[in-house]
């Protein structure tokens, strides 16, 4: 994230479909794996491998609708972000999905249009305060929701943890 601004640029990892629940992100099997930066070697790991194989840091998993889907497990969304991902992009998100996320830090940016408007290696710049995904690549402009003012700032602290730390150290 760059400074003073909630940008990001990266690339596109994978395009996934509807309904990637969290069984699918991070299966249940490893739930009892509790150093959290481990998750990250299960990411995908029953579905999708390649994704985990290939996803490089600051890399951007675009998905369609309800992406996080299924039990509240926090190791999804840290797994994602312990391996590295710079956003996951999507037409919808679980809510506790989406709020675990931006509580680790991970964006969570919601676009109807992203799913059929990016390509694996497209090169994307987010701009997550303006609600707009510009595809490089393919040199078009993708709408977004705008972030809320609130989880701006938890992402500009990089996550809960840090936020809180810096509003009570003051």
């Amino acid at each position: 994230m760059s400074s003073g601004s909630l940008k990001l640029c990266g690339r596109v990892a994978a395009v996934l479909g509807d309904n990637i629940d969290t069984d699918l992100i991070y299966p249940g099997r490893y739930l009892n794996i509790t150093d959290r930066e481990k998750t990250a070697e299960h990411l995908f790991e029953l579905a999708y491998p390649k994704i985990r194989a290939n996803l490089h840091p600051g890399e951007f998993i675009v998905a369609a609708r309800n992406f996080g889907c299924g039990s509240s497990r926090e190791q999804a969304a840290a797994a994602l972000w312990f391996a590295g991902a710079g956003a996951v992009i999507a037409a919808s998100f679980a809510r506790i999905f989406f709020r675990n996320a931006i509580n680790l830090g991970l964006p969570a940016v919601v676009s109807e249009q992203a799913c059929l408007a990016c390509s694996p290696g497209d090169e994307l710049e987010l701009d997550l305060t303006a609600g707009e995904i510009r595809n490089l690549t393919q040199n078009r402009v993708i709408r977004a929701a705008a972030l809320d003012p609130r989880a701006a700032g938890l992402l500009a602290a990089g996550g809960l943890i840090p936020y809180l730390k810096g509003k009570y150290a003051a």
